[in-house]
């Protein structure tokens, strides 16, 4: 049995530079790995065939078939080892879904490492990195465990081993998802809306800045207002959607307290907010 913490992530930058020939955006991004994390238990099943995966999840919400991007990276490995020992996959669900926080693609680069440890692989790096591009975007970088840059679609890895800043973050999520694919299909033709916030941010971690919020906030107005209410809020040093949402996170100063900020909000938008105090790693 191997059991792996799968943390959540949010963007610290993201520019979309252009589409692709391939259908796929070509990205540079700045990606920060949080305290919050799954959890995955991955365990050899010997009474089944090669090839058998059983995965379940304390999460009724999260599909349990072959759609499930940590089936997906058995399948993706598989294409390079040939069939696994069959295997069990548990997954206790902290990361919220289409949130923007990576929790699908974390389970995914959590199990490609459980495997290779579990039936001793010893794989090489590029191996795993293969795979993992073979399943998302964001995957490959979740088996750096560090602050990387990441351009591409967001495959091409780099890690950042000096970067030292390590601030308290509040993840702030509205009671919805939003679907990755829409955001950047509308960000060619999407506007500004007046009066919500999108200037870039400097902090000691670099420019806080999205270009996934313009789409996003045109379609959900709602989530530039809860940008532009956090950035509002005393203890607030800046604030971001990450990724294409619907997660918006504010950078703390070290002694803030959250609960004002989270009255003040629920007080704007409504109760229904999920939210996390937690850090980058």
């Amino acid at each position: 049995m191997v059991i792996r913490e799968a943390p959540a992530k949010v963007n610290l930058s993201l520019r979309v530079l252009r589409k692709r020939e391939d259908g796929f955006h070509e990205i540079a991004t700045r990606i920060a790995p949080l305290a919050l994390a799954d959890r995955l238990t991955v365990e050899p099943l010997p009474a089944l065939s090669r090839g058998a995966v059983h995965f379940s999840c304390d999460d009724p919400s999260v599909p349990s078939d072959e759609t499930n991007l940590a089936v997906k990276a058995v399948r993706a490995l598989e294409k390079h080892t040939g069939p696994l020992p069959a295997l069990r996959i548990r997954l206790e669900k902290r990361i919220p879904h289409g949130a923007g926080l990576g929790g699908g693609s974390s389970d995914a680069a959590a199990v490609l490492r459980a495997i290779n440890d579990l039936f001793s692989l010893a794989l090489p790096a590029q191996t795993l990195l293969a795979a993992a591009a073979g399943v998302g975007s964001d995957v490959p970088f979740f088996l750096a465990d560090c602050v990387c840059d990441c351009t591409g679609r967001g495959e091409i890895v780099t890690p950042l081993s000096c970067f030292e800043w390590r601030p308290r973050i509040l993840l702030v999520k509205p009671p919805f998802a939003v679907p990755t694919p829409g955001v950047y299909r509308r960000w060619q033709d999407s506007q500004e809306i007046p009066g919500l916030p999108y200037a870039p941010q400097e902090t000691q971690g670099g420019t806080l800045v999205n270009d996934l919020e313009r789409p996003a906030f045109e379609k959900y107005p709602v989530l530039g207002i809860l940008k532009a209410r956090l950035l509002a809020c005393g203890g607030v040093t800046a604030a971001l959607m990450s990724g294409s949402g619907s997660t918006v996170f504010a950078v703390l100063e070290q002694d803030a307290g959250v609960e004002p900020i989270i009255d003040a909000v629920q007080k704007e938008i409504g109760p229904e907010m999920w939210w996390c105090d937690t850090a980058v790693r």
